[in-house]
């Protein structure tokens, strides 16, 4: 291997390919699109999803059920994850969850679940409470605290100006 060859070829700013420039360019006669066929017609572009004339795949395979683009994200913890993570008398948040690697990755809303068992008195911030995990905190001593965020507006429900 010759050092001085290994960017051989490589240019910055590549010419242009100028078709339809007679025969001594290379690119003359049918300017790279062939003889005859609809691809050599003028005017003539694919769509992104064709194939040939074959049933574009996004066709062919199957869709099933629904996928709302924007539905909340949210990040389900249980209780007995706070339990083993947290000591009495902590705080738990949205960061300090975040520190101790319990919500990962991006979400928009925390709820807290009622899986296991939760002895430590704790005072829990979140977006959402499912009743069971309310009642252990409570029954532990602690406390839970709802953020606020938006609430959803009711179909038929007329929205309200304030000044």
């Amino acid at each position: 291997m010759i050092l001085s060859d290994v960017n051989g070829g490589i240019h910055k700013h590549k010419k242009r390919k100028r078709v339809g420039r007679g025969p001594g360019s290379g690119h003359g006669k049918t300017s790279g699109r062939g003889h005859k066929g609809q691809g050599a017609l003028a005017g003539w572009s694919a769509p992104p999803i064709f194939e040939g004339g074959a049933s574009p795949l996004i066709r062919r395979i199957p869709k099933r059920g629904f996928n709302n683009a924007w539905a909340k994200t949210v990040a389900a913890i249980n209780v007995s994850d706070l339990e083993a993570v947290f000591k009495s008398g902590d705080e738990v948040t949205i960061e300090s969850l975040q520190k101790k690697n319990l919500a990962k990755g991006r979400f928009d809303e925390l709820k807290i679940l009622g899986n296991g068992e939760l002895t430590k008195k704790l005072k829990i911030s979140a977006n959402r409470f499912s009743s069971s995990a309310l009642a252990k905190i409570e029954k532990a001593g602690g406390q839970a605290i709802v953020l606020p965020g938006k609430k959803p507006v009711v179909k038929g429900q007329a929205k309200t100006a304030t000044k």
